[in-house]
């Protein structure tokens, strides 16, 4: 999956408040590698296959697994 940068930022600031944790726990994940899916820059024990190139509205972002995406989509439906 090819997603902007900004769009995945957008995503992820919309989350409430422990979301990354509750992936990281629900995905069975180390919580900095849940931070890293979404742009951040913590050492984490493991990779997700997630890949940014830089360029218009903050660049593109490749998505090799969508699980943690997926997750975060739902949580985000809860909330309505």
């Amino acid at each position: 999956m090819i997603i902007t940068f900004n769009e995945l930022r957008r995503i992820k600031d919309k989350l409430p408040s422990g979301s990354s944790q509750r992936i990281a726990d629900e995905l069975g994940l180390d919580v900095e590698t849940v931070r890293n899916y979404f742009g951040g820059s913590h050492v984490a024990k493991e990779c997700v296959g997630v890949h940014f190139e830089p360029g218009p509205d903050g660049g593109v972002v490749t998505l090799d697994d969508t699980a943690i995406l997926d997750v975060a989509m739902r949580i985000l439906s809860e909330q309505k």
